[in-house]
């Protein structure tokens, strides 16, 4: 699955990195601690978050994320779409909560 069929099945926002809608997700990752994402995140996981500063971004690239999931909502500020657009990373909103994405990924075998 691409980032793009993500945005079309989900009802998904591009808010930024829209040169990266075509990279593969592989599956998902859900969490707000920084540090865990780092730590526990695989390469080319859609990760669902409710944070929007430029530090996702940074998580994203150094775990070679395939998107940033924003959920609950809440929408990036423009330095962080700035950094996305930079470094090609999609980010996404979502108005519906984490948990609630994190359920159709998994239910439709992005796990």
């Amino acid at each position: 699955m691409r980032v793009r069929d993500l945005v079309e099945r989900y009802g998904l926002e591009v808010e930024a990195g829209e040169a990266g809608l075509d990279r593969e997700v592989r599956f998902g990752h859900c969490g707000d601690l920084l540090s865990e994402v780092i730590a526990n995140a695989g390469q080319g996981a859609v990760w669902i978050t409710v944070q929007g500063h430029q530090n996702i971004v940074a998580v994203a690239v150094l775990r070679d994320l395939a998107a940033v999931v924003i959920a609950s909502g809440n929408r990036p500020d423009k330095e962080t779409c700035d950094k996305a657009n930079a470094e090609g990373i999609p980010l996404l909103t979502c108005k519906g909560n984490a948990y609630e994405l994190a359920g159709k990924l998994y239910t439709e075998g992005l796990a």
